[in-house]
């Protein structure tokens, strides 16, 4: 009965309604136009502010942090396992309109990610929180709406999406060393209560020292084999664009496959839309001191994870020959790519990454869905207790689950999240484009770069004190 209900809710939202991908395509499209290509004509400018981006104070994360932390939310399945299914359901087109999806998913990922900063209210302990329940509830004034995306993130960030982690790090063990899943799911939550025993704090501080490193090694393994096998370069590049538009055999019922699979497992892996990175965004201390700054962090986010990450994993996968096949194919289809170019040591190399990539996952979607606590009043001692508890149990049932029964859950939370915040971040548009345009003139001017309450126009109002 309850497959029936997700398999019913996913044909809407990604099936034959495809609500999700005109959706996604609709926002991309339309906030690039209203922010004038940003992320193409502001591409610099992402990467200069990281320069001042390792400020920390009692209030805050450093922007620096925050970026890791979203980072680790988003680098895990969805850049090896993600990518895998993509393929082997879409072809090797999937690829390309999961690099469209991200371009214009940048603009997306900056619009959110400015509402989560200028929203951004303080909890319990005075640090700062933040997310599309908070923008919606103080822009919109719609708390029952806010309440909903709450309830969709505490389902997904908090509950499901670490069960789709777990189940990839231990078929990845399985596979590679024959661990039985259980002990590895026990493994698993033991490390993970460890780090978020600490808060968002110490989940930043882990994030902070684990992304660039493992980000850095396994894009540099992906160079390696790309220069190997320089000379198939050219054929797979041009096999990527034909595929893309159904140039092939196929025909059209392959550009279909190519275009629903990529979108979706791009949005998967970058989260832009979703409202999930807005909290990572929220909670951190900006520099300089103006909510659009934080957009232009998270929008490098997207840009790093799938046009690098991404990009990376599907070079691997296509150079040793991976294609479309009849069955969806996750992690397995990565180890045997790898294994291809690195002989045995490839199956070991990926089943470290991957339990890498997707255990930073894990520890920052607890972060997300703490962040969400403060909604219901809900940030105290016995309130992260139950949530913690309930965080870990499942944890332990992705471990030993089906994966076609738990990508099936991941994708209605995602898609339920993602058709709240668009129509959030849709309507608010005016505040947008507003704060935008005061970032971009007082920068153009030479002016100190900062927001007060009162510089510009916005909907409803941010929290007394916080600008």
């Amino acid at each position: 009965m309850i497959e029936n209900f997700v398999s019913a809710v996913n044909n809407v939202l990604w099936g034959n309604g495809q609500v999700l991908i005109i959706m996604l395509l609709a926002c991309g499209i339309w906030f690039t136009v209203k922010l004038g290509g940003v992320q193409l004509r502001h591409f610099g400018h992402m990467f200069t502010l990281l320069k001042g981006s390792n400020k920390s104070t009692k209030d805050g994360i450093s922007s620096f942090q925050a970026l890791c932390t979203s980072l680790s939310a988003r680098v895990g399945t969805g850049n090896l396992a993600g990518v895998a299914v993509a393929i082997s359901l879409g072809g090797s087109g999937a690829i390309f309109w999961m690099w469209m999806i991200a371009i214009l998913g940048m603009a997306t990922g900056f619009a959110e990610s400015v509402l989560g900063q200028l929203y951004k209210v303080r909890d319990e302990n005075g640090e700062f929180r933040g997310g599309p329940a908070y923008y919606i509830k103080q822009g919109l004034n719609k708390t029952w709406l806010a309440v909903a995306f709450s309830l969709c993130l505490f389902f997904g960030y908090g509950f499901v999406f670490s069960a789709v982690q777990a189940n990839t790090i231990t078929d990845a063990l399985n596979n590679a060393y024959q661990f039985p899943s259980e002990y590895t799911g026990i493994a698993i939550i033991a490390l993970a209560s460890l780090i978020v025993i600490g808060g968002l704090r110490g989940i930043a501080r882990f994030a902070e020292f684990v992304v660039p490193f493992m980000g850095i090694g396994y894009v540099l393994v992906a160079l390696g084999i790309t220069f190997i096998n320089i000379s198939e370069l050219p054929a797979m590049l041009m096999d990527i664009i034909k595929s893309a538009f159904g140039l092939q055999e196929a025909g059209a019922g392959a550009l279909g496959a190519a275009i629903k699979n990529g979108i979706q497992r791009g949005l998967y892996s970058n989260e832009a839309g979703s409202g999930s990175v807005p909290h990572a965004a929220a909670s951190a201390v900006p520099n300089p001191n103006h909510p659009v700054s934080q957009g232009y962090i998270q929008m490098l986010g997207v840009f790093l994870d799938t046009m690098v990450l991404c990009t990376s994993t599907a070079f691997i996968i296509l150079l040793a020959g991976g294609s479309s096949s009849e069955q969806m194919e996750g992690i397995r289809l990565t180890q045997d790519a790898m294994s291809s170019h690195l002989g045995e040591g490839g199956t070991d190399f990926v089943a470290a990454a991957i339990s890498l990539f997707a255990f930073t996952s894990v520890v920052a979607n607890y972060a997300y869905g703490e962040s969400n606590l403060h909604m219901f009043k809900l940030d105290n001692r016995a309130g992260r207790a139950a949530y913690t508890i309930g965080y870990l149990g499942m944890i332990y049932w992705g471990a030993q689950a089906a994966m076609p029964q738990v990508w099936a859950m991941a994708d209605m939370a995602l898609g339920l999240m993602t058709v709240i915040n668009i129509i959030a971040i849709v309507w608010m548009t005016p505040t947008i484009v507003s704060i935008s345009k005061d970032y971009f003139a007082k920068r153009d001017r030479g002016e100190k770069v900062e927001y007060k309450t009162g510089d510009c126009e916005i909907q409803g109002k941010s929290e007394d004190g916080i600008w």
